[in-house]
C-alpha cells in the first residue's frame, strides 16, 4: 500500500455540526453569523493534525436531491425541501450565508474542494475512495451512517464517524468495529441492512416491521439482499407468516432501494483531480479578511500551523 493518505470530507455534514455545535458569540448582533465558518475551519486543523493525510478533499453536494433517487423513492428527503419548492433544502437561517464564506476559505488555503452536478457528496465520496483502492488508505469524515457502507478493510478505508465526540473523539469505523456495534462483517453488508431497516432521515420507508436486528439476522443468515430476495421468491421455509408477508408486500420498495441508498462508484470526476493537502494557503490575503471580517483569527491561525506542520513531516 502507498504512504498517500487520502482523507475525504462530507462537507455539509460537518460544517451542520460546526454550526450547531460552535456557540454563537459574535461581538455585536449586527456581526455576520460566523460558528460554522469558525468551527468548520477549526475541524480541519484538528483532523489534518491528527490524522496527517497527505490528500485532502472536501466533497460537496452539487444536488443534494438527486434527480434520480428521487424518480426511484419520492419520498426520498422529501421532508427537508423547502416548502413551496421543490429543490431547495431547509436550512438554519443563519448558516446559509456562512456557505459561501466555508467556500471561500476552502479555496483560500488550497484544498481541493468537488461537487458534481447531479450527485451528491456521498456519490463523490464514493468514487473517489474508490478510486484510490491500492493506491492509498482512504478516511471518510462525516456524520452519515450511510456512508459505513464504503467500509472496507482489505482495501483500507475507515470512516472517522462525528455523530457523537466530534473530530475530536470521533468512531474509527472499520470492519470490526461494524461488527462489534451491529453484528455485520462489511460495509456492503450494512447498506443491505440499512435498505431493509429504513432510513426516517432520509425519507426511507424500509420494510415494515423489519427493524435493525430483523434486517441484522436476515442479512447474516442469507449473505446479502440480493440471496436473500431469491429465498423470498423459491418459497424458503424459513421466511414464513408475517414476516415473509411483510417482505412480499415490500418487493417494489426492495426493486428500488439499492439504486437509493448504495453510493455511486463511477461519478465523472477528473482524472486530473489535485488532492495534495497545501503545505500553505494559495491566497494569504483572502484568508486573512475571512479571519478579519469573521472573527475566525484562532481558527485561522490553527488551520496555517497545521497545513505548515503537515508539510513538514
Amino acid at each position: 500500500m502507498s504512504s498517500r493518505r487520502l482523507m475525504l470530507l462530507d462537507s455539509a455534514s460537518l460544517y451542520f455540526r460546526a454550526f450547531y455545535g460552535v456557540p454563537d458569540r459574535r461581538p455585536t448582533p449586527q456581526a455576520p453569523p460566523n460558528n460554522a465558518i469558525r468551527g468548520f475551519a477549526d475541524m480541519i486543523a484538528t483532523l489534518v493534525t491528527t490524522y496527517e493525510p497527505t490528500d485532502f478533499v472536501a466533497c460537496w453536494d452539487n444536488d443534494w436531491r438527486p434527480a434520480f433517487r428521487v424518480a426511484a423513492i419520492p419520498s426520498y428527503k422529501a421532508h427537508r425541501v423547502v416548502e413551496g419548492t421543490e429543490t431547495l433544502e431547509e436550512s438554519p437561517e443563519e448558516l446559509t450565508p456562512q456557505v459561501p464564506v466555508i467556500r471561500e476559505l476552502l479555496e483560500a488555503c488550497g484544498i481541493t474542494r468537488l461537487g458534481v452536478d447531479g450527485y451528491e457528496a456521498d456519490d463523490v465520496i464514493g468514487t473517489l475512495a474508490h478510486r484510490a483502492h491500492g493506491t492509498a488508505t482512504v478516511d471518510v469524515v462525516t456524520g452519515d451512517r450511510d456512508l459505513f457502507q464504503l467500509v472496507d478493510d482489505e482495501q483500507s478505508v475507515r470512516v472517522i464517524y462525528t455523530a457523537r465526540g466530534g473530530v475530536r473523539d470521533p468512531d474509527l469505523v472499520d470492519e470490526s468495529w461494524l461488527h462489534a456495534k451491529y453484528g455485520i462483517s462489511s460495509g456492503r453488508a450494512y447498506a443491505d441492512m440499512s435498505m431493509l431497516r429504513g432510513d426516517t432521515s432520509d425519507g426511507l420507508p424500509g420494510v415494515q416491521g423489519v427493524g435493525e436486528k430483523t434486517a441484522v439476522t436476515l442479512i447474516n443468515r442469507y449473505g446479502d439482499l440480493a440471496a436473500l430476495r431469491t429465498a423470498i421468491d423459491s418459497g424458503d421455509p424459513q421466511i414464513k407468516g408475517a414476516q415473509r408477508t411483510r417482505l412480499e408486500a415490500a418487493s417494489a420498495y426492495l426493486d428500488v432501494a439499492p439504486s437509493v441508498v448504495t453510493v455511486a462508484l463511477d461519478v465523472a470526476v477528473p482524472a486530473d483531480l489535485v488532492t495534495a493537502l497545501p503545505s500553505s494557503p494559495v491566497d494569504d490575503d483572502a484568508l486573512d479578511r475571512i479571519a478579519a471580517e469573521y472573527d475566525a483569527d484562532t481558527p485561522v491561525r490553527r488551520l496555517r500551523e497545521a497545513l505548515a506542520a503537515q508539510a513538514q513531516r
